[in-house]
């Protein structure tokens, strides 16, 4: 049992570092039960903290410290200090040379930071702080320092060398040995270096700039893999022109690698010119990805590209800062993803994430700012705020200056602190200092933790021809905050009038309309903003494509939001109006569930949803959306106290009323576009995502009917299709269904099949996982027997126990507590090999405030079970503490 407390470090105790390193030069010899690094710093007092020689402190941890040299001379035990977490020198001179040996081991580091082994690879992950596990350096931020790398090692299992960077040099070494050298002439943090190596092939191509450079691309896999690179290489061609087009941003080195690691704690890693990912996030072929795997991948190989300016190039001055990089990177590839595909259901697919998760986090233990003031262990901070919500923070910037506007912006901060470790601070003002504009009240968006709640009401005056929109904002009390002052809250808005004609806005203290459609900034805790020139009173369309991350309330009648469904020339708000429609109705039944009534159900959502599928104009992939119901998670989100049972019985009902009323219309669309796919080569774009994405929800809800024209569709389409998005849908609805006999030989025939394809198997778990049907745990348990489970590899737990917790609400909160128990098991097990993984698999017993007494009992047992289990990660423990305080 943790007998410390950890020590929590705080944003306004920042100083800058009193030692800088101007180079870094690095020699790995890998072997196979441990390696060597050498470094050799090229270091000077930093001149921003005044004179003297204070002691210098490295980070190091897990480290063996074979020898150490300060301007050539050999130091022994009596010249510096060593503990657990530092080592520290004492130097003579405001310039100098320090050199370090030390020995470490990869090949049992299951935490997969610092450099260690997957399968038969060196790879490294250096964010946030890894690098001290490599070797003894200022591992923070804010020094950044030139790289040149050497590697060696075998050159039989290990004929791949890389590091950051150009190639400057490589060649033979006695014993089958070989060696490479890596020269990265940009300076950077610790936490952007990497380094590979391994049995690897690779896909290559070039790419050339638009100053006519020729850049050669190239992205390394095992080589079982080589066959599925493709479109991750056509996404980075497409990335590097877009971002050259969109911000005028154009790549740097020689030469830009990827390559793929099945053992990986995140998704990506950015590391310049050598971006590390795992496996899923860039291994996409039509037999083994699906849709929504290859848009990912899309999305995730753009925003590391474009890390490189946006993180890189410029980087952030602590870790506070995170969102500095990631919240601007996430809106940079979501614009991206948005001119790939359909820019209204990527809004609509982000938001619906964002309600769901970002905003459940605002409201739980470990709710806190886009820019956090407080950390234990900045693991935990890599959350749905930092990146989601930090990305809506830019969205609003772009909303507020427009487009030119917000590029003039990007163009200063990026030509102003090139090459710099900057601050959120230093962003806003670049943004200010381009449009002549005063960000002060906004920044509040960076410091205040919590989802705003914003009220809205409305008062026509026929006399004067006048309408008038009151808004209250509001922001509940978060941990450490229980105060809010106003937020900036941009309000896109449109009026619609009673034949669902957009009307000219002109507000009262203005000589002429402004269009149809525009963009109030709401600033105070209640403000009125008043039409003029209105012969009758409007409906108005409110927060326009999730113009701010708020939680709206206006009290539409249903068939106000059946009229904005067919009207509202905003696609986002059609949507919107659709799922506020639909959630009025869930509630009503889980009300009635409640009661132990009847259930029946608002048939207004039927013929709703009966009029979007009889629409042939509208795009495929958002009648897909429309027809989807908001998830048990949202409904939990949305309660005051969530109750498991009637959320989920209500939306079941809710799938099979629609399921039977809509079902001629459902089997039209499901046989047509089923058609098309059986005589349509795969393609990875927009409009053959849209026809799948309506083929497969149609068919999850005709499966619903028992029918068995149904069945036999959903065998001929698991057994023929081409695609793992076809297939894997007709495994889920399989899985789910009540036809035991056809559900267990498509399992063992799909296993039998991808066997040997690790990603494939996960999404074979996950559909198991997250099958909400009786014995859910016990299903999960024996699943974790099978072989292609290792719970030390992060894409299995999160395909196995994370949809288990995360997704199959029903099973996991069963009222005896077994999935609590479970899950706390897992946690206390993961906390030992990786505590990052352990971390966030916390999260659901972390909300246990959302449920009934005795429920909030037994999750509230786990957390102290965990927290009294013995040593805890500093990763665990502050997710606990927070979580029990």
């Amino acid at each position: 049992m943790r007998t410390e407390q950890p020590k929590m470090i705080y944003l306004k105790d920042y100083q800058a570092p009193e030692y800088l390193i101007d180079e870094t030069h690095l020699t790995f010899e890998l072997f196979e039960d441990h390696t060597l690094v050498h470094a050799q710093l090229v270091m000077r007092r930093n001149p921003a903290r005044g004179a003297g020689l204070p002691p210098l402190a490295l980070d190091g941890q897990q480290l063996e410290l074979l020898s150490v040299k300060l301007n050539d001379l050999e130091l022994t035990a009596q010249h510096y200090q060593l503990t657990d977490s530092h080592l520290t020198l004492h130097p003579q001179t405001e310039q100098f040379v320090l050199d370090t040996s030390v020995k470490i081991h990869p090949e049992s580091n299951t935490a997969l930071e610092g450099l260690y082994k997957s399968g038969g690879m060196f790879c490294t992950q250096c964010e946030a702080e890894g690098f001290r596990k490599i070797t003894y350096y200022l591992d923070r931020p804010d020094v950044m320092s030139t790289f040149t790398t050497t590697v060696i090692g075998d050159k039989n299992r290990y004929p791949i060398l890389l590091s950051n960077g150009n190639p400057v040099g490589s060649g033979p070494q006695d014993e089958g040995r070989h060696w490479a050298t890596w020269e990265d002439p940009f300076k950077k943090p610790a936490y952007l270096f990497a380094l590979v190596a391994g049995d690897l092939w690779c896909v290559e191509d070039t790419f050339t700039t638009m100053s006519q450079r020729e850049v050669a691309l190239r992205i390394y896999v095992e080589p079982e893999n080589i066959d599925k690179c493709q479109h991750a290489m056509n996404s980075l061609k497409k990335s590097m022109r877009w971002d050259e087009e969109t911000y005028g941003r154009e790549y740097d080195l020689d030469i830009f690698m990827i390559v793929a690691v099945n053992d990986f704690n995140m998704g990506a890693m950015e590391n310049k010119g050598l971006n590390i990912f795992n496996s899923s996030a860039v291994l996409a072929r039509a037999e083994t990805a699906t849709d929504a795997a290859h848009q990912r991948v899309e999305a995730i190989v753009a925003h590391e590209y474009f890390h490189n300016w946006s993180g890189n190039r410029v980087t952030c001055r602590d870790w506070f800062q995170l969102s500095l990089k990631e919240g601007f990177t996430v809106f940079r590839d979501a614009g991206f993803s948005a001119d790939m595909n359909s820019a209204t259901v990527k809004r609509i697919q982000d938001v619906a994430y964002l309600r769901t998760h970002q905003f459940a986090e605002d409201a739980g233990p470990m709710a806190h700012a886009v820019r956090p003031d407080s950390f234990i262990e900045i693991s935990n901070f890599y959350t749905l705020t930092v990146y989601e919500k930090g990305s809506e923070v830019v969205g609003m910037l772009y909303t507020l200056l427009g487009a030119e506007g917000f590029r003039k912006g990007s163009d200063v901060y990026f030509d102003r602190h090139d090459g710099q470790a900057v601050t959120c601070d230093d962003f806003i003002s670049a943004m200010e200092d381009a449009n002549g504009v005063d960000l002060t009240q906004f920044k509040r968006w960076y410091s205040q933790a919590g989802t705003p709640r914003l009220s809205v009401s409305e008062h026509y005056d026929g006399a004067s021809q006048t309408y008038s929109l009151t808004f209250t904002q509001s922001c509940p009390a978060t941990p450490g905050q229980t105060e809010k002052l106003p937020f900036v809250i941009p309000v896109a808005l449109g009026l619609l009038d009673a034949r669902g004609k957009e009307l000219p806005l002109q507000l009262a203290d203005e000589s002429s309309p402004a269009g149809t459609s525009r963009v109030l900034s709401v600033t105070e805790s209640q403000q009125t903003f008043t039409f003029t020139g209105l012969t009758e009173q409007p409906l108005p369309s409110l927060l326009r494509g999730f113009s701010a991350p708020v939680k709206l309330h206006f009290a539409y009648s249903r068939d106000q939001l059946m009229f904005l469904m067919q009207h509202d020339s905003d696609g986002f708000n059609r949507w919107e109006a659709g799922q506020q429609l639909a959630v009025q109705v869930l509630q009503d039944l889980i009300g009635q569930h409640q009661r132990g009534e009847a259930l029946v159900m608002d048939q207004r959502l039927v013929q709703a949803l009966r009029s979007v599928l009889g629409n042939e104009q509208l795009d495929q992939a958002m009648v897909a959306e429309m027809l989807s119901l908001p998830g048990e998670a949202y409904l939990t989100e949305i309660s005051d106290v969530a109750d498991v049972e009637a959320i989920h019985a209500a939306r079941e009902f809710a799938r099979k009323q629609l399921a039977d009323s809509l079902y001629d219309a459902l089997w039209a669309r499901y046989q047509a576009n089923r058609e098309v796919s059986k005589t349509t080569p795969y393609v990875p774009q927009a409009s053959h995502f849209a026809r799948r994405a309506l083929q497969n929800i149609a068919l999850s809800y005709l499966m619903l009917t028992g029918k068995p024209e149904v069945l036999a569709a959903a065998l001929e389409q698991f057994e023929h299709s081409d695609n793992m998005t076809e297939r894997l849908t007709a495994l889920a609805v399989l899985v789910n269904s009540p036809f035991e006999a056809e559900k267990a030989q498509a399992l063992a025939s799909f296993a039998e099949h991808f066997k040997d394809n690790p990603l494939v198997m996960d999404q074979w778990f996950s559909v198991q996982a997250g099958s909400t049907l009786p014995g859910g745990l016990q299903r999960v348990r024996e699943l974790m027997e099978h072989p292609a489970f290792n719970i030390k590899n992060p894409n299995k737990v999160r395909a196995l126990m994370g949809a288990f917790a995360g997704q199959n609400l029903i099973n996991f909160h069963a009222a005896d507590g077994s999935g609590y128990r479970f899950l706390a098991d897992i946690v206390i097990q993961l906390n030992g090999l990786n505590p990052q993984i352990a971390s966030r698999q916390l999260a659901p017993l972390t909300r246990w405030r959302k449920y009934d007494s005795a429920r909030q009992a037994l999750m509230k047992a786990e957390l102290e079970r965990i927290r009294h289990s013995g040593e805890l990660s500093s990763d665990v423990f502050e997710v606990v503490s927070k979580s029990l305080a």
